[in-house]
């Protein structure tokens, strides 16, 4: 009986460690400068201002992104092969603006086609360690207009 006890007592400490986890271990988070400001891909989904979600349907999309195999030809490109690692090119500050990936697409939110071909809004190429294909482009997505954008990473 006491060994059940001790074990119903742990399960919600255990919960509590799982759910705080989620921040106890940050990694380097995706993020890109625009001017002064940041737009970082979010951890939490309701501390975003921004949401942005992928379909497999080109009809479904409002914004269709496509990966492309030469930087040159990309509109945004991602290559972290720099020595230093230490150094970033954009810090969270109070004008950070986050952007979260949603599961479901609302009609409120970019909706992202994501394809290797084919007519796109932008083009990007990614060669990254720290940056995924869906994270570059929900960052591109997100940062939209007719500012320089410069890469980087928390």
């Amino acid at each position: 009986m006491l060994r059940f006890r001790i074990l119903v007592s742990t399960v919600p400490l255990m919960a509590v460690v799982v759910f705080a986890g989620v921040e106890a271990f940050p990694r380097e988070q995706p993020c890109i400068a625009i001017g002064g400001e940041t737009l970082e891909i979010g951890s939490a989904p309701w501390h975003a201002d921004l949401h942005v979600s992928f379909t497999d349907d080109p009809a479904l999309a409002t914004v269709r992104v496509a990966a492309t195999e030469d930087a040159e030809t990309a509109d945004f490109a991602v290559v972290d092969d720099v020595a230093d690692s230490s150094e970033t090119s954009c810090a969270t500050s109070p004008a950070t603006q986050w952007v979260a990936v949603s599961a479901s697409p609302s009609a409120a939110s970019p909706v992202i086609y994501l394809s290797q071909e084919g007519p796109a809004d932008y083009r990007i190429f990614v060669k990254s360690k720290r940056f995924t294909l869906r994270e570059a482009a929900a960052l591109i997505v997100g940062a939209r207009g007719d500012r320089p954008l410069l890469v980087g990473r928390i």
